[in-house]
């Protein structure tokens, strides 16, 4: 993803053990999953750089191209959040593509953090189009060593997602075409984290269902 764009910026502005932490008595909701380190698994795009999980934290290196790492554990299941926290620490294009199931693990979208020369935000993709193309498209400013908290809410014909606590992306699904943008992300399925030439850091993934 390589091609620049005019950032309109301000516009808005982990490998862990698996456990599974108590359900709030007061608000009912299920508890977290945290995924397992050993679930995740260096992917070989070519050109790649390293992808390690270390203390918590997943250290993107930058690559020719992508950079990324695979989940291969048990997976969330609609409705449900996932949460993390990601940080550019150096590079101009995306430091979190977090690729995610939708209905089912054999139904992905990405959602592209900082892509397209550093600004553009949005999900790919919807009806063929991705991140840049959609109704989904917005843009940012975002700094070299600041995480940023990121918000997934995957429901049954609408999806939403989050950055540092503001709505980025709402958008209704049903009857929408839902599927990767065609090239080596597909690696990502169904479930990932990448980065596109950059250094990057990812920390606190965890997910948990939204079923009654």
């Amino acid at each position: 993803m390589k091609i620049a764009v005019f950032i309109l910026a301000g516009m808005f502005f982990v490998g862990c053990e698996r456990h599974e932490s108590m359900p709030s008595e007061e608000t009912g909701q299920l508890p977290w999953v945290e995924p397992k380190g050993g679930d995740w698994n260096e992917i070989q795009f070519g050109g790649e750089g390293s992808a390690q999980w270390s203390d918590g934290e997943l250290h993107l290196e930058a690559g020719v191209e992508l950079t990324g790492s695979q989940f291969s554990g048990e997976l969330p299941e609609m409705p449900y959040e996932l949460e993390l926290e990601a940080l550019k620490e150096v590079g101009s294009d995306f430091f979190c593509g977090l690729t995610f199931p939708v209905s089912s693990k054999n139904e992905c979208l990405t959602f592209i953090v900082g892509g397209w020369g550093g600004g553009t935000v949005g999900i790919s993709s919807i009806d063929g189009m991705d991140a840049s193309e959609n109704e989904t498209t917005t843009y940012g400013n975002f700094k070299e060593g600041q995480w940023y908290a990121i918000r997934l809410v995957v429901e049954k014909g609408r999806l939403s997602a989050f950055i540092d606590g503001k709505q980025v992306v709402d958008v209704a699904t049903e009857g929408r075409k839902l599927g990767l943008r065609p090239g080596v992300i597909e690696y990502c399925a169904p479930m990932g984290i990448a980065a596109w030439q950059t250094e990057a850091k990812v920390r606190k993934l965890r997910w948990r269902s939204l079923a009654d």
